[in-house]
């Protein structure tokens, strides 16, 4: 039986608003559309704000697969190169543990 909690996840940006809910089934669906969001020039929302909503999404994830010994790559704030390229690199290699 699928598990009827739902998770929020919520940011202010001045007068504006982001939350999204979503179940366990859709949390990568989620995470791509915290990037298209960012892509989107006619908002606020930014690939720094992608990257640190998808990170608490990484985080409910890993908790739930750290008992399989499953690791999720963390993203990296730091690194170099174009912080968008390297978000969706991020979700494709996570996508592409959670499809096995």
């Amino acid at each position: 039986m699928p598990s009827e909690d739902l998770n929020v996840l919520a940011l202010v940006k001045g007068e504006e608003r982001y939350i999204f809910i979503f179940d366990d089934e859709n949390r990568r669906r989620t995470m791509e559309q915290l990037g298209s969001f960012a892509a989107n020039p006619e908002l606020s929302f930014t690939w720094y704000d992608a990257s640190i909503l998808a990170t608490k999404i990484r985080h409910q994830l890993q908790d739930v697969l750290s008992d399989l010994g499953v690791d999720l790559p963390e993203f990296r704030f730091n690194a170099q190169g174009n912080i968008e390229d390297r978000y969706w690199q991020w979700v494709h290699e996570i996508n592409a543990i959670l499809a096995v």
